[in-house]
């Protein structure tokens, strides 16, 4: 009853933990205020009787409390005589704190903020050796879905939805209801399950999607319908190395400059951005390499066992299942990340498509620092345009730098 509110907690004169079997909190020692009766606590009398004797929670405490300090704990979990040993806290925590911690805006206050205020009480009392618990904070944007609702704002759960085209079903009733776009929650009913996915698709494709839906501050839509290009990427890596009909790898002997190239820009890409957390980028130059590769000849056994530590990261499963093909053990995990050539980042050569009266009918290497007229020299020497042009008269040669070269002829 409001008549009773604010519950005032009782003075104390003494805070000593009380030593028992079982925790306790202190309020439990104040008995003459923890035993007392329904109507003296606010219970509605159509729920107890007033004079139902009852006892008051003397717990205090949130019961997210102890998720503030995990991260501590995580440094000596072993340990059954302190929340860590000070050889393992300063080994762990550096002079620093947590390098990195990635988390939701909502986690904002009711962890980040008494995680702190815990940390600096530890720190204060000299248990921890830094004044700060974490260096770095990246919020990662939300995953928002379809949630459906019936004509009185009620929610259906989507499991219990039927898509029909441009119209939602609910199964149970037969009648439409409404798609509604909003945040993947539970409260919602519109959380998908990843079991489904990965059933279908496996658990790295899983992790693909997740990761290559765009970058991971951003707020994003889930659509399954994309999650068949991710597949589709891990398809192209497996056959891309490995014989379908026997399953033994199929490499190529010799080194193709662009493949190498391909993938020194690959390494140093793919670093850079886990560092700067875009994955989806580094997808995005992971696909890029696949398919050079695939229209220049393959990867060589070097190449690929480069290729396999980049992927790993992201697809861990197919990763591990090439390294144990190229005859390593143990696992990839232990790997260590391939080194780059800087000077391999250069550029120096660029493909061009030529094209004879609206269509391709070639593709030469040629300088990316060759001006205008140089390409055209270039490309009007080419055997292959000259065996395309067929004795046909040039009328014009347009040349646009780094893109495509337009031979009008008749």
């Amino acid at each position: 009853m409001e008549s009773k509110l604010p519950v005032k907690l009782p003075p104390m004169d003494d805070y000593t933990p009380q030593e028992t079997d079982e925790p306790r909190p202190l309020l439990a020692k104040v008995t003459d205020w923890v035993n007392t009766t329904a109507g003296d606590a606010g219970v509605d009398p159509a729920l107890l009787p007033p004079d139902t004797p009852v006892k008051r929670e003397t717990n205090t405490m949130p019961n997210w409390a102890g998720s503030c300090w995990y991260y501590l704990r995580y440094c000596d979990p072993s340990n059954d005589e302190r929340f860590t040993s000070r050889e393992c806290e300063t080994y762990w925590m550096g002079e620093a704190g947590v390098d990195l911690y990635i988390g939701g805006a909502e986690h904002a206050v009711l962890h980040l903020l008494y995680a702190r205020f815990w940390h600096k009480i530890l720190y204060d009392l000299g248990e921890v050796s830094t004044p700060e618990p974490f260096t770095r904070l990246f919020h990662q944007g939300m995953i928002t879905s379809f949630a459906y609702q019936r004509s009185d704002k009620t929610l259906v759960p989507m499991d219990e939805v039927r898509d029909e085209g441009d119209e939602a079903i609910e199964i149970a009733t037969g009648k439409p209801v409404t798609r509604i776009i909003a945040k993947m929650s539970k409260s919602l009913h519109n959380v998908i399950n990843p079991d489904g996915v990965i059933n279908d698709y496996g658990a790295d494709t899983f992790r693909l999607y997740e990761m290559y839906m765009g970058p991971l501050e951003a707020t994003k839509p889930w659509n399954p319908r994309d999650i068949v290009g991710v597949f589709r990427f891990l398809q192209r890596v497996w056959r891309l190395v490995v014989n379908e009909d026997t399953g033994e790898l199929a490499l190529a002997h010799s080194s193709n400059d662009e493949v190498e190239r391909a993938l020194h820009g690959t390494i140093a890409k793919v670093g850079k951005d886990i560092e700067r957390l875009a994955m989806n980028t580094a997808i995005a130059s992971m696909i890029e390499l696949v398919n050079t590769a695939t229209s220049r000849g393959g990867l060589t056994r070097d190449q690929l066992e480069r290729f396999v530590v980049v992927l790993s990261p992201f697809a861990p499963h197919i990763a591990e299942e090439l390294w144990s093909k190229l005859g390593h053990e143990p696992s990839l995990a232990d790997a260590p990340w391939p080194d780059h050539d800087e000077s391999m980042l250069v550029k120096d050569q660029i493909e061009l498509p030529v094209q004879i009266r609206g269509k391709v009918r070639a593709k030469l290497m040629i300088a990316a620092d060759a001006d205008a007229k140089l390409t055209e020299q270039l490309v009007l020497a080419d055997p292959k345009v000259q065996a395309a042009l067929g004795g046909m008269t040039v009328r014009k040669v347009i040349v646009v730098p780094g893109k495509i070269v337009n031979i009008v002829a008749d």
